[in-house]
């Protein structure tokens, strides 16, 4: 199997970096069209599977990309926010919240909920626990029987995935912008 992990569009936090204590940052113009330029990038169809972080930015990327085609989406805090690197020193900043079960619910009625890690999600825990929660996502993405998963989610969330399924350091600088993506063999 095959995952496509796609960065979500330019937020309004990453556009002014004086704005990480936004709550629930949304989508830029910019961002809007970087998700929709993802059609062409990417195009789906009604049998692929496209799971998603829950906040704001990356429903709000998954949903443009998705546009008018019937494929199914799933939200799961599996996918981050994550911190990368991992510091205990650090805590989760405003922009990094996931937005609560019935939030999701009622501002994005088109995508189905897991029930895993809602209430902590993966952004401070241990990465020990991070491979355990990893680890839970790519069995369960096995199961649906697809050749590819698409998954949109954040730039630390990539990178911790990407170093965990690779077992090869990476940093920062490993980053990819806005919308990019990288694909992974599992």
């Amino acid at each position: 199997m095959e995952l496509v992990f796609v960065r979500h569009g330019e937020g309004e936090h990453t556009e002014k970096p004086d704005r990480l204590h936004t709550l629930h940052p949304a989508l830029t113009l910019r961002g809007e069209s970087q998700a929709r330029e993802l059609q062409g990038t990417w195009p789906l169809s009604s049998e692929d599977l496209l799971i998603v972080s829950p906040t704001l930015r990356t429903l709000q990327t998954a949903e443009r990309w998705s546009e008018s085609i019937p494929c199914r989406r799933v939200v799961s805090p599996a996918l981050g926010p994550r911190m990368f690197p991992q510091k205990k020193e650090w805590k989760t900043l405003p922009c990094d919240r996931t937005l609560r079960k019935d939030q999701v619910w009622a501002d994005f009625p088109g995508f189905q909920l897991t029930d895993e890690q809602w209430e902590e999600g993966i952004n401070e825990i241990p990465e020990k626990e991070f491979e355990d929660v990893a680890s839970e996502l790519i069995h369960w993405c096995k199961q649906q029987g697809k050749d590819r998963v698409f998954v949109v989610t954040h730039d630390g969330t990539m990178t911790a995935y990407k170093q965990w399924l690779d077992g090869k350091t990476l940093t920062r600088k490993d980053f990819p912008k806005e919308t990019g993506w990288i694909r992974v063999k599992v």
